[in-house]
């Protein structure tokens, strides 16, 4: 089979699944920073607050709520795997993980615009 397993849509859930948790990584500290903030320079985070009402940043807010969703379903989709009875059904599962990912993360992405 030419292309091999990563053509395959649940490779494609893996591969998903890790950069999301990736992203979320490098998101935390990041996070962690702005919240200190409040602590230390009030008004330095008022600066931060205001920069989030910025169009990219709410397109960026959008991805990182996908991203949340998507590692949060992906990992269930894992213990569903690991702890339940085996199931042919496991491109289904991960195709709806995606499609719930988006769907909360659009809806956030509209209540933000």
């Amino acid at each position: 089979m030419r292309g091999g397993y990563r053509g395959h849509p649940l490779w494609w859930a893996y591969a998903l699944h890790r950069v999301s948790g990736l992203a979320l990584a490098l998101f935390l500290p990041v996070h962690f920073w702005v919240l200190a903030q409040a602590l230390s320079a009030p008004a330095r985070l008022d600066g931060l607050l205001a920069l989030t009402e910025q169009p990219l940043v709410k397109l960026a807010e959008f991805g990182l709520v996908f991203g949340l969703a998507v590692h949060m379903l992906g990992g269930l989709r894992l213990l569903a795997l690991e702890w339940l009875p085996w199931t042919p059904r496991q491109k289904t599962l991960a195709a709806l993980a995606a499609a719930v990912s988006f769907l909360v993360s659009g809806l956030f992405l509209l209540r933000a615009v």
